[in-house]
């Protein structure tokens, strides 16, 4: 049977306004039809916009839109433990993941799709929009931040007139972690769309970029809980200085090295300034070069053998190894006591060996 186009469009409205309809998930034995009668309907919502085209006529925008605000945006529910610790135990998962993660699929199909057109989208996602969904940023489902992540991601592409409001409210998000609360769950995902915002930055930086290069970026590497997101921060660190070389002296990353940090805060410093030396200019390396070996040489004598054998992986590093044997003349003197000592007392074999 073939049904007219704006038949099949009228049945797909309502279809979306069925699906504004929220169930209690924490009552996890009321409305079991009803449940699994939207998430059917959600799924055919995926379906038929994944599999056909010229669905996104302009009346269907305000429709999606609304479906999808109704459903996604909420009060986060307050953690089951106060004292709840990322590194240590298990988050709270999202109760209504079953209806949820297919609102997530819809609204990522519906910013995919061949047909759809920001001109006309722009009216409904738009700064209030993105504001709620970098809330939800601290859920601390894991599977929802994913998705959250690859949605703000895809808005950022294709919205160009709300790209400074997303670095902006990032940016913001970033300052009131580092100064206020101490705690947010999506630092690491945001930070993980930041470093391909970062990749895209036409030479020469803006004085904005270097900015928030020095007062968030290298700020953040202050957090309690910096394990968790240290690998996209170093990463986001590593971008800019790729981009611009000439920031590398500016950046203080001789103070990611306070020396009676906690070993495995060490450990991961150490690992960042060797991919910084990855990307160094010889030039910048020669301006640097004294004040980061004092430092390096600190970290080979230091009693904690990861935080030695770390500090010594430098010499592994075929592009590092180069440019200590260009300033040897320099480098020497300051690393020569350090490497005499460790070779005669350090208690660890793997150290000695090294």
């Amino acid at each position: 049977v073939t049904v007219d186009a704006p038949v099949v469009q009228e049945l797909f409205c309502q279809k979306l306004q069925q699906c504004c309809t929220l169930f209690d998930f924490l009552d996890s034995v009321g409305d079991l039809k009803s449940k699994e009668v939207k998430r059917a309907a959600l799924n055919e919502l995926v379906d038929y916009l994944s599999t056909n085209r010229g669905v996104l006529v302009e009346n269907a925008y305000p429709e999606i839109t609304n479906m999808i605000s109704t459903n996604i945006f909420r009060a986060l529910p307050p953690s089951d433990n106060p004292d709840f610790d990322p590194e240590e135990d298990e988050p709270t998962l999202e109760a209504a993941w079953p209806h949820i993660q297919l609102v997530y699929e819809f609204l990522l199909r519906f910013l995919e799709n061949p047909d759809f057109q920001p001109s006309i989208a722009k009216r409904f996602i738009d700064q209030k929009f993105v504001l709620q969904l970098l809330e939800l940023f601290d859920s601390e489902d894991p599977r929802e931040r994913d998705f959250l992540k690859t949605i703000l991601h895809r808005i950022y592409g294709k919205f160009l007139g709300l790209r400074a409001f997303i670095r902006k409210q990032i940016n913001n998000i970033f300052l009131k972690f580092i100064y206020e609360t101490e705690h947010f769950n999506g630092v690491a995902e945001l930070l993980e769309i930041l470093g391909s915002i970062i990749n895209g930055f036409a030479l020469p930086l803006k004085a904005e970029h270097k900015q928030f290069l020095m007062k968030v970026l290298i700020p953040l590497h202050t957090a309690k809980a910096l394990s968790l997101f240290h690998a996209q921060l170093a990463y986001c660190v590593v971008q800019f200085l790729e981009k611009d070389p000439s920031l590398t002296e500016p950046v203080p990353f001789l103070s990611f090295l306070p020396l009676k940090a906690h070993c495995t805060r060490l450990v991961m410093f150490l690992g960042e300034i060797e991919e910084i030396l990855d990307v160094i200019e010889p030039s910048q390396f020669k301006k640097i070069q004294e004040p980061l070996f004092k430092q390096i040489s600190k970290c080979v004598s230091n009693p904690h053998f990861q935080v030695a054998e770390r500090a010594l992986y430098f010499w592994n590093n075929e592009y590092i190894l180069s440019l200590i044997e260009e300033n040897i003349d320099k480098i020497l003197p300051i690393m020569f006591s350090s490497l005499y000592k460790i070779s005669k007392e350090h208690w660890n074999q793997y150290v000695l060996s090294l």
